[in-house]
């Protein structure tokens, strides 16, 4: 298939074309800019693939949870393409992508994004399969839940947008079970592995065109509003 894949679910940003079975992929340290940097990044990564915005299948972007600005520039970007082209868009989970990483998708896997109030977005996955929902966690509610899954020796491997401050902010008992993987170069690539892996596409995903990011956590502004 030939898929166009958009992370801007934190501060780097990245953008994956796939014209079958090769893919392009590129990223840079977007920080708040992803909306003045993204188009120029997709029109590189299409020429690359050569391909023309008409010969895409489908559009993809990080369903969340990440920074609710940058989801909803993903949200926007990726619905736009796919309205303007006719074609399938599908969100997928940005702790999933985390944890689709082929270097290490084999065993125990920790996805956490840094999140703001000393938090973190994480889920634990096992062998690629997800074992927990995506939470938003404080570093104690962490470190019970290490805790329970490094019974019996198991390692954890830790990745994600800030998984080194989690990784320093752990007790140190626990760091002997923990393998800090600090890769944090853009998961563009693994929205499209996983679209084809679960073929997404073969399926009708009209109503994600009707569909919102994966937030977790209240906006301040809607936490003033409930008080």
């Amino acid at each position: 298939m030939k898929l166009l894949a958009v992370e801007t679910a934190a501060s780097v940003l990245s953008v994956a074309v796939s014209n079958d079975e090769e893919i392009f992929a590129g990223g840079t340290i977007a920080g708040t800019r992803h909306s003045e940097l993204v188009m120029e990044l997709i029109d590189g990564q299409m020429k690359k693939a050569g391909l023309l915005p008409e010969d895409l299948d489908g559009v993809l972007c990080m369903g969340g949870p990440g920074s609710f600005t940058g989801l909803r520039i993903g949200y926007s970007i990726a619905k736009a393409l796919a309205l303007s082209l006719s074609i399938p868009f599908a969100p997928v989970p940005t702790l999933e992508c985390i944890a689709n990483n082929g270097r290490f998708k084999q065993g125990l896997v920790l996805a956490a994004i840094e999140a703001r109030k000393n938090a973190y977005f994480n889920a634990f996955f096992n062998d690629g399969n997800r074992l927990s929902e995506d939470k938003d966690s404080s570093l104690s509610q962490i470190t019970d839940d290490v805790n329970q899954h490094i019974k019996n020796g198991r390692q954890i491997t830790l990745t994600g947008y800030g998984s080194e401050t989690l990784y320093e902010s752990l007790p140190e008992n626990l760091k002997t079970n923990i393998i800090l993987v600090n890769d944090n170069k853009g998961y563009a690539k693994e929205l499209i592995a996983i679209a084809k892996n679960k073929n997404i596409f073969s399926n009708d995903n009209a109503a994600n065109l009707y569909s919102g990011p994966e937030y977790i956590r209240k906006t301040d502004a809607e936490i003033a509003l409930a008080r």
